[in-house]
């Protein structure tokens, strides 16, 4: 067997060095490992932090809404930078910094009493967070290949569900309003996780991953390449067009969560907390659950696709949620309602986990891996912010019938959206060839699969 075919294998990620495949697999776990224990620490307090600053330390509801703008903030301001580190330096470098920023941020979190002790501590931990989600994705990206990748961001997706489930459901039996000491000590574990996931992945020696075929881009990408760093990006329609559909579907669905579907469920359908706790624990049980099927089923089908019916699986959530309000005065009937809603929900983001990422990981030029992966988190964190203050303000000022209708619209422009990207994307960015074709087919000199670096 020649080097050339030798190498035309490497890159389709066909099996060739079994000791290589065997190490960067071995450190794709520990990253997702890592990233596992973080989303547990992190399950401890996400459903209790508008609580902890509105009721516990008593600073009011309009502080704990700035604490989420301010997060928003945070990330506008460190992930350009991030971005570019990673390209200069490798992810791991700059997960190790955005993890220690992200357990001081909690830390602070957890022993902060007044308002601009809490806003800082806010924008803290936001930019730890914002820092740590593009690096961990470069790293599944450079532990990957075309051909695996989709199952690589699946899993990921599965683990962090299933990490924030189980920490929600121990800090449940922690948290206590009256007494301040019961969530400094959820902050502080969560401190601890990050702090742990630097130690678990900050080891590790993270791959290069392969260059994109130049064949395997679309035009617009392939020109890009020539330009540095977010004017490169900027320079890609198709990645363009990526992060408005992306900002719509976390608008859409991860900006209502705890705010707008949550305030609907409580004050329009009249649904308690404890049946709200069973509705996330519903999510995130059909997510485990169907994940690995939704993958198979995705395997073989266009990305485009599976966003659109994304959409189409939202739309029936908002459906049920309309009907929901419709016969609250049957209250079995109403909750069985909205644990729909969010079982639904966690079909939509079960679509989405092999779909997103990868197609942003196959966008990105090599160089400007890091900037792809920042960009994409800045659009999640920016559209997650804007999320609740459209759903509460709507819900708040009984508007519901009109909360629900903006939210049934923005699904049905998913679908839309997602059908127009297929015109952008390339067959490989769109999983409508087998990529290992594509991807050998269009290796005409050797290049190294993998290279030890940061």
């Amino acid at each position: 067997m020649t080097r050339t075919l030798r190498q035309q294998k490497r890159q389709a990620g066909q099996p060739w060095n079994s000791g290589r495949n065997g190490a960067v697999a071995a450190t794709l776990r520990r990253v997702q490992i890592g990233n596992a224990l973080s989303a547990f620490g992190s399950g401890f307090t996400v459903p209790y932090m508008f609580v902890y600053v509105d009721q516990v330390r008593g600073l009011g509801s309009m502080t704990a809404w700035l604490m989420f703008t301010v997060f928003a903030l945070a990330a506008l301001a460190v992930l350009p930078f991030s971005g570019r580190g990673i390209d200069r330096w490798g992810p791991r470098p700059v997960l190790v910094v955005g993890a220690v920023t992200a357990a001081l941020g909690a830390f602070a979190f957890g022993h902060a009493t007044g308002s601009p002790h809490i806003l800082a501590a806010a924008f803290l931990f936001g930019a730890g967070v914002t820092t740590v989600q593009p690096a961990l994705a470069t790293m599944i990206v450079r532990c990957s290949t075309p051909a695996t990748r989709s199952h690589a961001f699946a899993l990921q997706f599965t683990l962090v569900n299933l990490g924030m489930g189980i920490g929600a459901m121990i800090g449940g039996q922690i948290v206590d309003v009256n007494r301040p000491s019961s969530l400094t000590l959820l902050f502080s574990i969560e401190g601890l996780m990050f702090l742990v996931l630097a130690a678990v992945v900050g080891g590790v020696r993270i791959p290069a991953a392969p260059p994109v075929p130049v064949t395997a881009r679309t035009p617009a990408a392939a020109g890009s390449a020539s330009g540095s760093g977010f004017r490169g990006l900027l320079a890609d329609k198709a990645m363009i067009r990526v992060c408005l559909l992306a900002g719509l579907i976390f608008f859409t669905c991860y900006g209502q969560f705890e705010s707008g579907v949550a305030a609907y469920a409580t004050s329009v359908v009249g649904t308690s907390p404890s049946v709200l706790g069973l509705a996330l624990g519903a999510n995130t049980l059909v997510i485990v659950l169907v994940q690995m099927i939704v993958v198979r089923i995705t395997a073989r089908r266009r990305r485009s696709t599976a966003i659109a019916a994304t959409g189409l699986v939202w739309l029936a959530a908002w459906v049920m949620a309309a009907l929901a309000g419709l016969i609250h005065a049957d209250a079995v009937a109403a909750t069985v309602a909205m644990v729909s809603v969010y079982a639904l929900f966690g079909i939509g983001e079960a679509l989405l986990a092999p779909t997103l990422g990868p197609i942003v990981a196959d966008l990105a030029p090599t160089r400007l891996l890091g900037t792809y992966n920042a960009a994409f988190a800045l659009v999640k964190q920016v559209a997650v912010a804007m999320g609740p203050a459209a759903g509460v303000l709507l819900v708040g000022a009984g508007a519901s019938a009109a909360y629900l209708l903006v939210m049934a619209g923005c699904t049905v422009l998913i679908v839309a959206m997602a059908l127009r990207l297929r015109h952008r994307l390339s067959p490989l960015q769109d999983n409508a060839v087998h990529p290992e074709r594509i991807v050998a087919a269009a290796a005409p000199r050797p290049v190294p699969a993998y290279e030890s670096v940061a």
